[in-house]
């Protein structure tokens, strides 16, 4: 059986956006019991999302760019860090290489801003699959919506 291609894109329109938010709702709210109202936030008005989507126009992954003052509280202030949040895939993508291409669009946004490098907060069960794309963590493991974090960074 062959594996349905795909492609990743900045979600530019509204149903490019909205399609990020139902991939967010069915990961973290739907699979992983995070509370909708902190799932979306003022950040997602800023931020750059990007969006994987099969041929046919499923949607199967997003994640978030933010930059400049949005980033600022994530990246310990410094302006030339970005921050990748919100990476989702839905279940059905998963080990298609989705997350990886997700995360390097992201990157290459980051890298067509200006940034040096790019911060994420990790849930634990994750540092792997970021430390494989280049990603080190740091600091010290912190609670986020009830699940555990690591800090990490990746320099472009």
């Amino acid at each position: 059986m062959s594996t349905p291609a795909y492609e990743v894109r900045v979600a530019e329109d509204p149903a490019d956006r909205e399609a990020c938010f139902t991939v967010r709702k069915e990961v973290f709210v739907g699979e992983q019991g995070v509370p909708e109202d902190i799932e979306y936030d003022a950040y997602d008005a800023v931020a750059l999302h990007v969006l994987a989507v099969r041929e046919d126009g499923a949607p199967l992954g997003t994640g978030r760019l933010l930059f400049g003052e949005a980033a600022a509280s994530k990246t310990g202030g410094d302006a030339s860090v970005g921050s990748l949040g919100r990476l989702a895939v839905t279940q059905t993508a998963r080990s298609l290489g989705v997350g990886a291409a997700l995360v390097r669009a992201i990157e290459d946004a980051a890298r067509a801003r200006g940034l040096a490098a790019v911060d994420l907060h990790a849930q634990t069960h994750a540092l792997g699959f970021y430390e494989r794309l280049g990603y080190v963590a740091y600091g010290p493991e912190f609670p986020d919506a009830g699940i555990p974090h690591r800090a990490m960074r990746r320099v472009l």
